[in-house]
């Protein structure tokens, strides 16, 4: 059983944050945290140890979101360079959050729309295939897909214009590894179910 390491008055932020009603659990990304208990699950895979990693990482994103101001969704969709300092980031951020997409889901774009399914995702109408996925409450990131035969697949991460007032842009990008690695989970538990 893992249990986050977060303050009081965070996890009260969180819960005002997330809107989260009368049972205390908030889930994002295929995640469930109890905000009384700090009990911190995986719903894609029950019964899996959390690494380190993970649990180190969500800590901070939580803390960091904590400290954020509810600003309604403008409808504005932007490229993670188009956010305050992304320029510095962009090159690691399309690495780290945007190839693995274009490399996972090129040949298998309705899986893209399966996995993002799985945390409450609901398909658009960008591209070839896209996506939006609820990551944090109030901070939906739309994933873009172009795979045709005759080109190599090549994909974009949008955030909408008010989350840089959710998350400085170097908590986004995490946010968006996450995010990129919970779609390739999904996938991944996909394929085992279709064997």
């Amino acid at each position: 059983m893992t249990k986050l390491k977060l303050r009081e008055e965070q996890l009260k932020k969180i819960r005002q944050l997330a809107k989260v009603g009368e049972n205390n659990t908030y889930q994002f990304l295929g995640y469930a945290l109890n905000l009384e208990t700090k009990q911190f699950h995986d719903l894609l895979q029950k019964n899996t140890m959390h690494n380190d990693w993970i649990v180190q990482n969500i800590t901070i994103l939580l803390a960091h979101y904590s400290l954020a101001n509810d600003v309604a969704k403008t409808g504005k969709l932007v490229k993670f360079k188009d956010l305050p300092g992304g320029y510095a980031y962009e090159h690691a951020f399309t690495q780290r959050a945007v190839d693995p997409i274009a490399k996972a889901f090129g040949n298998a774009g309705a899986e893209l729309a399966e996995a993002a399914k799985m945390f409450g995702g609901k398909q658009l109408n960008y591209g070839d295939i896209s996506v939006e996925i609820p990551a944090l409450e109030g901070i939906p990131i739309v994933y873009i897909l172009w795979a045709t035969p005759d080109f190599p697949a090549s994909a974009n991460l949008l955030f909408d214009e008010s989350a840089r007032h959710f998350l400085d842009t170097e908590t986004l990008s995490c946010l968006g590894e996450l995010a990129t690695h919970r779609l390739l989970e999904a996938q991944s538990i996909l394929k085992e179910k279709k064997l």
